[in-house]
């Protein structure tokens, strides 16, 4: 077996241990799916990402570990002394600044972005703490900042990544450019850091945001109001009511019981090959008659910014349509870089009609439906494209790798 480090995909922490390894040419695998891999599960209970297993067995977690380890594990002295530090002293005050970016700030900036992106209940009360408390973070790298070039030693270490990568987390929403103008030497350093070769693999054309993300809170607000303003319904005696007739619990449910196995090919969709195994079994079992499909586009692209964001976003969106669930079958995937990204994909339901199974989730409007007909060469294709995850998607005659995704099932 070989090396293997498991990680989330386009988190800081995955950003960090990803790029190390890309610059340090190590041979090590990465890996972002880990909900089916039983090596994962059987040697991290914990479910602790990000985590490394050598080809030696040697197991290891939490990103500051990691992160020393892999620079080790490069076997260059020379290299390790200037990331990891070449004394007592400049080891300390590096682990100190790694340690720091790994609790501390990313603490916050996680909090405030989460709270922002809706993926924690909103409270401003808490939004405006996370954001004091970045501002305090940023004075003290202000200091620092003003009589040195790095944050830790006379060049470039691994306080310095820890550090930015967590900041440019931050600077995608939690924070904006007026936030950024009072810490002209937190910019200066920033900026310095973001033109190393080691931290180009996943922030290349990196843009931070001009403004925070709005608080998900206005449409609540006006729900609010106005279901204050109606008046409750009086209720007829019960004598009075009219007996009711049992609803189905689903509007799909009464289309009755399909003879397509959707569990059958859910389970031999996550434990078999899908192009060798998995997608011939689907198409000899699959009817069209009982079933459609569709190719579902994210409408609003141009306002992605970083992929796992977008990730999130698709992940927020199946959470939604959990009502749904065993009517449908699919995955979307995010495909570019951050900044330049779309979300796409392909999506089997039961039934013609594909209001019935989307509009349970509040934000299904966010996207278009097209349906495909598997009848047609390209259309077969794009499903198995979408399903499989190992080719670029084309978008307007440009080939677009495919960076992260999500699989309804």
């Amino acid at each position: 077996m070989s090396s293997r480090l498991y990680i989330i995909e386009g988190s800081p922490r995955g950003q960090i241990v990803a790029d190390l390894v890309k610059y340090l040419k190590l041979d090590v695998d990465i890996i972002t799916e880990r909900e089916s891999d039983t090596t994962y599960k059987k040697n991290f209970p914990l479910n602790k990402i990000p985590a490394f297993i050598g080809k030696n067995g040697f197991k290891l977690s939490e990103t500051a570990a990691v992160v020393y380890y892999l620079v080790a594990l490069a076997n260059n002295e020379k290299l390790e002394k200037q990331l990891a530090g070449s004394s007592a002293e400049e080891r300390a005050k590096i682990l100190q600044w790694v340690t720091f970016a790994n609790s501390d700030l990313a603490s916050s900036a996680a909090s405030a972005l989460f709270l922002l992106l809706g993926l924690r209940p909103f409270n401003k009360k808490q939004l405006d703490t996370s954001v004091e408390e970045l501002e305090k973070y940023a004075q003290a790298f202000e200091k620092r900042l003003l009589e040195y070039t790095y944050l830790a030693t006379e060049s470039f270490s691994l306080a310095d990544v820890m550090c930015f990568f967590v900041w440019a987390f931050a600077f995608q929403g939690a924070v904006g450019a007026e936030f950024r103008k009072k810490f002209p030497q937190l910019m200066r350093w920033f900026n310095t850091i973001g033109a190393h070769p080691l931290v180009q693999f996943s922030h290349k054309g990196y843009k931070p945001s001009e403004k925070p993300l709005d608080p998900p809170q206005g449409k609540k607000k006006e729900q609010k109001k106005e279901q204050s303003k109606q008046e409750p319904a009086k209720k007829a005696p019960a004598a009075q009511q009219p007996p009711q007739e049992k609803k189905p619990k689903h509007e799909l449910e009464l289309l009755g019981k399909s003879s397509f196995p959707l569990e059958d090919w859910k389970r031999k969709y996550m434990n078999e090959d899908t192009r060798p195994t998995a997608l011939p079994w689907f198409w000899e079992h699959y009817n069209p008659e009982e079933w459609s499909m569709w190719k579902v586009e994210y409408k609003y692209n141009d306002e992605l910014t970083m992929t796992f964001m977008s990730n999130n976003l698709v992940g927020g969106f199946f959470t939604r349509l959990f009502t749904s669930v065993k009517y449908m079958f699919g995955a979307m995937v995010v495909y570019g870089e951050n900044n330049n990204n779309g979300i796409i994909g392909a999506i089997m339901i039961r039934g013609q009609d594909y209001k019935a199974a989307f509009q349970v989730a509040p934000d299904w409007e966010s996207y278009s439906f097209t349906k495909l007909d598997t009848s047609k060469p390209e259309d077969k294709a794009f499903v198995e494209d979408m399903w499989a995850w190992d080719k670029p998607v084309i978008v307007n005659g440009e080939p677009r790798e495919i960076s992260d995704g999500k699989v309804l099932k």
